[in-house]
């Protein structure tokens, strides 16, 4: 199978998912191999549902809609257009997925297989009926793809190197386990904000959405901002207001009194709306409904403070604040050229 061949079809791929992009689907008959799988894809989607609670339509149809945007087959040939492909030594590599948000875990899938090796997925039990079936779709569309993906729920054997993403104490175990082989190992990383005061309505408007979709729950969401000293909040809450109905689902609902009540019986300084608590923290890692910030002085401080603390972030959201930083609105609409960790996943399995 050449390159070619994988990148129509992961595109074909991308025009499957686009049926999937709203909450109701929308057939369409030109898609190829429909007839056999768009029944079935619905049917993964309610699976998902009802073994995950935070993987509501809205948030399914959002990752649906990104990933049908991001293989396009122009996104695709211009994300790997300065690769070279063709001494590629074909490797089984096992990747451990997260399963925080849906399909969380695609992107290295992707990145193995484009680059022509063999995989073998290990999924998260919060995220394991999508992307069978989507596997087997590719299968159809790409019968060379038969036999080069393989998923297990057992301990991992005959693999040749590893991407694993987990907890920073589960990258300990992997450092350790896989210690013999080439490896990517994820740990925990949050996202911030960086503000000014001097941010528009729209910017904050925007920046809400870097805040609540998804729940907070992945990498790419921003879980606390940096802040100058005396810093008005309530154009943040005014703005962040159109998120107010998160509070009436349920499992975030109850995420928000149990981390209200904590802070209250531990007398924390905090500002709440109603569903959202905002507490100054020195700590990346906020919990769900809670966004932590810290004051800082100079922005030539600030910057020297996150260059030292960048293992611990994963995206910088500013007006231009550093290079490489991610506009207001952006952080859950990555490239396919944006990187985990910055860490260059195709360049590491070029080098295996």
């Amino acid at each position: 199978m050449d390159l070619q061949q994988r990148i129509n079809a992961f595109s074909k791929l991308g025009q499957f998912l686009n049926q999937f992009q709203n909450e109701v689907p929308i057939k369409n008959d030109n898609v190829e191999a429909n007839e056999l799988f768009f029944e079935g894809f619905k049917h993964q989607i309610k699976l998902a549902k009802e073994s995950n609670g935070w993987f509501t339509n809205n948030n399914l149809s959002y990752s649906f809609n990104n990933w049908s945007n991001a293989l396009k087959l122009s996104n695709i040939t211009d994300w790997i257009k300065k690769y070279h492909f063709n001494n590629v030594n074909p490797k089984k590599v096992a990747i451990i997925m997260a399963g925080n948000i849906p399909l969380v875990g695609f992107h290295d899938f992707l990145c193995v297989l484009i680059s022509g090796h063999e995989v073998l997925v290990k999924q998260s039990s919060n995220d394991k009926h999508l992307l069978p079936f989507i596997a087997k779709y590719l299968e159809v569309v790409e019968p060379e793809f038969k036999g080069k993906i393989s998923f297990t729920e057992d301990k991992l054997n005959n693999f040749d190197a590893v991407i694993a993403t987990g907890s920073n104490n589960t990258a300990r175990y992997f450092e350790y386990y896989f210690k013999d082989k080439p490896s990517i190992i994820r740990k925990n990383r949050n996202s911030v904000a960086v503000l000014t005061g001097k941010e528009t309505t729209a910017d904050l408007e925007l920046l809400s959405d870097d805040i609540f979709r998804y729940y907070g729950l992945g990498c790419r969401n921003v879980s606390k901002l940096f802040v100058p000293k005396a810093y008005d909040f309530q154009d943040l809450f005014k703005a962040v207001y159109k998120w107010h109905p998160i509070i009436n689902e349920s499992k975030y609902a109850n995420n928000y009194d149990y981390n209200k009540a904590v802070y209250l019986m531990s007398e924390f300084d905090m500002l709440e709306n109603g569903f959202l608590m905002v507490k100054e923290d020195e700590s990346y890692a906020s919990p769900i409904a809670t966004l932590f910030y810290e004051y800082y002085d100079t922005i030539d401080e600030l910057e020297q403070k996150i260059k030292a603390d960048s293992d611990h972030i994963q995206c910088v959201v500013s007006n231009s604040f550093m290079t490489n930083d991610v506009n207001f609105g952006e952080t859950q609409n990555p490239q396919l050229s944006d990187y985990a960790d910055n860490v260059n996943t195709i360049e590491f399995l070029l080098e295996i």
